[in-house]
This record gives C-alpha cells, structure tokens and sequence, in this order.
C-alpha cells in the first residue's frame, strides 16, 4: 500500500525519499469550465471552490490542495476591487492606496466577518472535512513586502521605498500584522501549511539591499509568528542568490524558478530547503506529448535524489490555456519517471 499525499510530503520535506515524487498541477480555474461556470461565477461561492479541488486531485492526482483562489483577492479583503476575465486570472482593480498620506489612514481587514476572507476559511475547513488527514491543504498569504504592489502599484511603491521610508516602515507594519493573523486563520481553518507569496523577495524584482533591510526581517518575523510551516513562494522569480536569506528566516520550502538550473539550485538547497517547481508553465500551453515526458523526467532527475523535491509549475498557478490533457501527460510521466529509487537517473540525465 503506498503512502498518502501527507505522508509523501512529510517525508519529501524531511529530505527523505518517500514512495514516489510528489506533484501538484494548480490548475485553480480548469474547474470552471467542466463545471459549466464563467471564473467569476465559479469563484463566488466556496462550494465551488471545494467542489473543484476535488475534481483537481481526482483528475490528476494532486498531492497538494488550496482553497486560495487568487491573489487579487487580497484587494476585494481591503475594500477595493477585482477585474475578472473570461480566460485568465482575476486581477487587482484601482489602488486602494491613492497617494502616500493614505498609508497613515489604512486599517487593516479584520479577519472574522471579512466575506472574502470568511470565503476562504469556509472553503478550507469544508475541503477538510473531505479529505481528513490523508491530503494537505495549502493555505497562502501575500507578503508583507509583496502585497503594497496590488495596494498602490509597483511605480508608486518604488517612490515611497525611496522618498518616505516613514511611510513605507508603517505600512510594512500593518501588513506584517494582517499577515500573521491571515495565516494563522487558515491554519485554524484546517489548513496544513502555509505559502508566503513573494515576488518582492527575489532579487529579480527588489535590490539585494532592499531585501536584507527589509526583506528577511519581515520575513523572519512572519514565519515565526505562524503556527505551522511555511514555504516561499517568488512567483517565476529567481532565487538561487537568496537560498541563505530564505533558510534563515525559517522557510521549509522555496520555489524554483524555470530561469535557474534546477540541479545546481537542488545542489544549493539539498537538506536545507526543499524546492518546488519547476515547470515552465507559459511554455506548457505548447508542449506536445514528447516534450511533457522530457520535461518531467529532466526536473525529476536534477531534483528528486534525495527527496526534498515537490514537482509543480514555476509559477504558483497554471494557465487557463493549457489544455488538461497536458496536464493528463504531466500526472502520467510522474506516475512513470518519479517512483523511488530512481534508478534511472544518470549524471548524463541529471
């Protein structure tokens, strides 16, 4: 009898080689389209939500689940806006933060009564009572140093970092706040972990300064604050150059980007930290058979000895684009190449 996704993942994490590689293919919005339902409508309701993860974990055998549905979402919790579309993610409306003195007003949402938030926490505790123990559940949260990006804009916040570090140090605070308690909700909600989105926290986006001012100290304050394990999550960033930063503030986990070598970064990592990813998941929409096969088996060969690697796309979410049957290849050729002992696996191959 082989182990059940929690058991895989335990044991992945703890730099173990559990039965076979574990995967997650998050494809939140396929759902929709079998269920009859634009995006918009399929995320109204949280029993949606549920009803396609589980539809996600029977159709590719997802190891991993998440109420989470999308990160403009944590706008909708502060009063503004979402722009839906019909074949893409959701995004941020206006800011909610029109000009810097407005940080000194901001209140942060309260968690209880909050219908976007309270959405989230009912889906996950609904979700937990399906799955029980055997699957975990991923909750998410949108880094302090990421979440003023969608608040105000990427333009606007680059002037507050430089020209009001008053402004940015309040505003860093009352995020850190939000964070801790939106974190610790989900847990309570049923929950297993918890993934800290941060594209700001890759040296892609924020200056190596930027981070080591900023960055690693909300960071290690937050993950200390949780009460469960957190992995980072820098969105397609890169983020071999902040391994050390990463490990230090308490991540289990890290993404990684399709831009890196997988193996020197799995090198960087081993017994460390465990990696997820990394599936270019723009470039997937256009894969044939042969190049879904190959592209597993080359993630899995640089990555899998050893444990402490989760295969999954490199960005956090999958195109709505990309055909199932795609993701149907990506299932099958884990289910082939990531059994242990990975025999297979050559230097040539890694």
């Amino acid at each position: 009898m082989g182990m059940t996704s929690s058991q895989r993942l335990q044991e992945t994490l703890s730099h173990r080689e559990p039965d076979r590689v574990p995967y997650v293919l998050p494809a939140t919005m396929h759902p929709s389209r079998e269920m009859g339902l634009t995006i918009k409508d399929y995320f109204s309701r949280p029993g949606n939500v549920v009803a396609g993860q589980i539809r996600l974990q029977k159709k590719f055998g997802n190891d991993i689940l998440c109420c989470y549905p999308f990160a403009a979402l944590e706008i909708l919790a502060w009063g503004g806006e979402a722009i839906y579309f019909d074949d893409g993610p959701p995004n941020a409306g206006a800011p909610i933060i029109k000009n810097p003195e407005d940080i000194l007003r901001l209140q942060p949402p309260e968690i209880k009564g909050n219908p976007a938030l309270q959405g989230i926490l009912q889906a996950t505790t609904d979700l937990k009572a399906i799955v029980g123990d055997d699957t975990p559940i991923a909750g998410v949260i949108v880094s302090p140093l990421s979440l003023p990006i969608m608040q105000m804009g990427f333009e606007a916040y680059l002037d507050v970092i430089y020209e009001r570090p008053d402004l940015l140090e309040h505003l860093l605070r009352i995020n850190t706040e939000y964070c801790v308690a939106w974190a610790n909700s989900q847990l309570q909600a049923g929950a297993a972990s918890i993934m800290y989105s941060d594209p700001a926290f890759s040296p892609s986006i924020m200056s190596p300064d930027f981070l080591e001012r900023y960055g690693l100290p909300i960071a290690m304050n937050v993950v200390s604050r949780i009460k469960g394990s957190v992995m980072i999550h820098l969105a397609s960033g890169k983020g071999m150059s902040v391994v050390d930063e990463i490990s230090r503030a308490g991540f289990i986990a890290m993404s990684a980007s399709a831009e890196e070598d997988l193996a020197s970064l799995k090198a960087v990592c081993q017994g460390k930290l465990g990696l997820v990813g990394n599936l270019n998941a723009l470039e997937m929409r256009y894969w044939c058979a042969e190049e879904v096969e190959s592209e597993v088996k080359k993630a899995i060969a640089q990555a899998g000895p050893g444990g402490g690697f989760v295969l999954s796309d490199n960005h956090g979410e999958i195109p709505f684009l990309v055909d199932e049957e795609i993701l149907l290849g990506v299932a099958e050729a884990v289910h082939h190449w990531g059994q242990y002992p990975l025999d297979w696996v050559t230097s040539d191959e890694a």
